[in-house]
């Protein structure tokens, strides 16, 4: 094995934040060489010995016990989401999976029937590796309305939205706190890459990312793992300005691996009053369009 690995590399970025005084530790001063805990330090609190903490680090061991992995977990103080990160980490080196295809990611009808439900409601529906694979008009209007509306129909140049989000202007100055956005983005895909590490595509994603933008190495280097489940953020859109909106995640249940993106406002508010303009824009533009001689697509290609 090549390097630490993905569990290894993970469980030295978390020892890494730890400093002593967050786990009951002296703190030697200046005399400390290392970034955080010592890898000593750590497997003593895990109580395990240092050589097999330093082993299951350096991608040496592949058998850590529930039992291990939980007190691991403890000493590095880890959350819900890295606990179950962790797990599914070490699950992987115990079994290491054949890299594998896979078959293009579709929208069902339900779904296609939930997403035109909410039609007054920006939304968009995400795939596993963050491709749009449909949106509704006031979705495309209010994040990507410099993009082909219809481009989700089409596998082959499905917008992307960490893509988006790291690699086009437009997006990056949408967010007015961009850095938040992205830290959030990269947890996502962190768990994503966990569930599913046999993935080429989203290896692919990742790697491009890595080649394109140093902003996304140092966050991808971070390890911080947390799902895009709700936030509230300013965006500052090019057609009407200023708008808060809360980005809320909830899970599809015919399709688990996809999930639905709805941007709420609070009611009455100017943010409300923000995005009705925004699909009088729309519709504008729509009308206008019609009258030019456009074809009007189908209401089953939202």
């Amino acid at each position: 094995m090549n390097g630490p690995g993905p569990l290894g590399a993970f469980l030295q970025a978390r020892r890494a934040r730890l400093r002593p005084e967050d786990v009951g530790l002296p703190d030697l001063g200046p005399r400390r060489r290392v970034a955080g805990l010592r890898r000593e330090e750590l497997a003593h609190l895990a109580g395990v010995s240092a050589s097999y903490y330093a082993r299951l680090e350096q991608g040496l061991s592949r058998g850590a016990s529930a039992e291990v992995l939980d007190a691991i977990a403890r000493a590095l103080l880890l959350d819900a989401h890295e606990r179950a990160h962790l797990d599914r980490l070490a699950d992987t080196t115990r079994h290491t999976p054949r890299p594998r295809r896979p078959r293009p990611e579709k929208l069902a009808d339900e779904t296609r029937d939930l997403l035109r439900a909410v039609d007054g409601v920006p939304a968009i529906v995400l795939g596993r590796r963050t491709d749009v694979l449909a949106w509704n008009t006031l979705g495309h209007a209010l994040l990507a309305g410099h993009l082909d509306f219809l481009g989700p129909n089409d596998q082959a140049r499905r917008p992307n939205t960490s893509r988006m989000l790291f690699l086009d202007l437009h997006c990056r100055e949408l967010y007015a706190d961009w850095e938040r956005k992205a830290r959030a983005v990269v947890g996502n895909l962190r768990i994503a890459v966990g569930r599913h590490p046999e993935d080429p595509l989203l290896a692919e994603l990742i790697g491009e990312l890595t080649m394109k933008s140093q902003e996304f190495v140092a966050l991808w280097g971070d390890h911080r793992v947390a799902p895009c489940d709700a936030a509230t953020y300013d965006l500052h859109h090019p057609v009407v300005g200023t708008v808060t909106v809360t980005q809320q995640t909830l899970s599809i249940a015919r399709s688990p691996e996809q999930a639905l993106i709805l941007c709420t406002t609070p009611a009455n508010s100017p943010s409300e009053q923000a995005l009705a303009l925004l699909r009088q824009v729309g519709a504008s533009r729509a009308a206008q369009a019609h009258g030019a001689g456009a074809v009007e697509q189908p209401r089953r290609q939202v």
